[in-house]
């Protein structure tokens, strides 16, 4: 069906299987999946008499079901597994703006506002419904969907006020106040006179001097100059941040003992927004979002979207500290680099090792144990080459029953309690003949294993002497015995 009738719409949706994926295909059906990793399309019920594509449709998905709601008109329609129901049809409607929640029955009070749907759909009964006003807001564990024309239907209102396109949400933006004092027609405000004595003055007019003048003579040249600034952080064309910069710096020359750091954090949050704002990146964050957000979280975004260049020249730019930077980011790069399997072992290490070096904060051993939970084992054995420190090395070895390597890496370490730990969970692990056996080829374990023993298990230190056949050693454990 998909295939003959194509897709008319799709939305990605979040679920806790992973992330799904709605369409509506030419023949106005509804089909969806809930994880996009394991593809199994599932066709949803037929809308009764629906010709046409519906007004506006999304995809709740909670506690493991996943329904689609739709509105056909004055309508709304609820759309599960086996069944299509009617949500709210005549007396009740849902105006353009309201608010319609559900809950499980339990949650909401009152009898069901469901009403019998003369097109023949059955009521949703294990789902309550409401249709809130706007300014309502909906309680807590309840699903909740704002109302609001298909695209091409949104009527536009106030300056500021339409639909996004292809969207079918509003779009309303108010410029703040510095915007507004400064661009409103015939506005006297002194971050307007300070943007225009810049632009004269680079016209080399001398009606550049007479506008400082004025802001000068009321003594507010300081706050034209914030007044650029914070105006500069709300715009998002280039051009106009220039603009407005540009007057701040004219006018800072006017001032004595301006601090500057308001102007030069201003400049660096402004060339991170536009780098996230290209087309290329596709995250147009605002000002007011980007402070709020904090620099770490936009990292983190950046990271999950495998943007690691990026993000490491946003680090570096901003002078962020390493470990907090460039070193957690080149750590996120090389787990994602060693889950590809279209390099060998060797490749992939000499790789990461080449990168990584030996950058502060880098873990080699979290990088190997991200590769041995891929089911790369030899590719983690030769990260944990490079990883300095023995203490983090053992355990994982230990992990990936590698316990004689483990072993030559805690001895090498000259760490006694290391030796013990792994000597230990040999012990626990081998047969009595074979764990003996290894430690003869080890010396210094052996020797760690006899101090332990004397002190711990005698018995097993008469065995020990057994299979050495140190007859001497033996006798003097015999005569030790006889005085005990």
């Amino acid at each position: 069906e998909v295939l003959q009738n194509h897709v008319l719409e799709a939305k990605v949706f979040h679920t806790e299987y992973g992330t799904g994926v709605a369409i509506l295909t030419g023949a106005h059906r509804f089909s969806l999946t809930t994880n996009i990793d394991d593809l199994k399309l599932r066709r949803m019920p037929e809308v009764p008499g629906l010709q046409k594509p519906p007004s506006c449709w999304a995809v709740l998905s909670q506690d493991r079901v996943t329904i689609v709601l739709l509105a056909v008109g004055q309508d709304l329609y609820l759309l599960d597994n086996t069944s299509c129901s009617v949500v709210v049809s005549e007396p009740r409607q849902a105006s353009v703006g309201s608010r319609v929640v559900c809950s499980p029955p339990h949650s909401l009070a009152g009898p069901p506002l469901v009403p019998h749907c003369p097109k023949g759909c059955s009521p949703a009964s294990s789902t309550r419904w409401q249709v809130l006003p706007p300014t309502a807001a909906p309680r807590a564990g309840v699903y909740s969907r704002d109302i609001w024309p298909h695209p091409g239907q949104g009527q536009r209102g106030e300056a500021g006020a339409g639909d996004v396109p292809g969207l079918g949400q509003p779009l309303m933006w108010f410029p703040p106040p510095p915007s507004q004092e400064i661009f409103k027609i015939a506005s006297m405000a002194p971050g307007a006179l300070l943007l225009e004595a810049q632009k004269e003055y680079e016209k080399e007019s001398q009606k550049a001097d007479e506008y400082l003048r004025e802001i000068k003579d009321q003594k507010l040249l300081p706050e034209a100059v914030s007044q650029c600034i914070e105006a500069a952080g709300y715009e998002h064309e280039p051009d106009t941040q220039k603009s407005l910069l540009r007057a701040a710096s004219f006018g800072k020359c006017f001032i004595d003992k301006f601090p500057p750091e308001s102007f030069v954090r201003m400049c660096q949050d402004l060339r991170v927004l536009n780098a996230i704002r290209d087309y290329q990146i596709g995250i147009p964050l605002t000002f007011t979002q980007y402070k709020r957000l904090t620099i770490e979280v936009l990292l983190d975004r950046l990271v999950l979207r495998r943007l690691y260049p990026l993000a490491i020249r946003i680090c570096e730019y901003l002078r962020l500290s390493e470990i907090q930077g460039v070193s957690r980011i080149l750590a996120h790069w090389a787990c994602y680099k060693v889950q590809q399997k279209d390099k060998s072992d060797e490749e992939v290490a000499h790789a990461i090792n080449q990168k990584l070096g030996d950058t502060p904060g880098i873990s080699y051993s979290e990088i190997a144990a991200r590769a041995y939970d891929c089911g790369r084992t030899e590719l983690a054995i030769k990260l944990l080459e490079y990883e300095p420190r023995s203490g983090e090395q053992v355990p994982l070895l230990l992990k990936m029953k590698r316990s004689k390597l483990a072993l030559s890496k805690a001895i090498e370490s000259g760490d006694t309690d290391l030796v013990y730990t792994v000597v230990l969970h040999l012990k626990n692990e081998l047969n009595r003949g074979t764990f003996f056996m290894t430690l003869q080829n080890q010396p210094v374990a052996l020797s760690l294993y006899r101090q332990f023993c004397k002190h711990q298990e005698r018995e097993t230190l008469k065995d020990l002497y057994n299979q050495d056949d140190n007859h001497q050693e033996l006798g003097n454990f015999h005569v030790h015995s006889s005085y005990s």
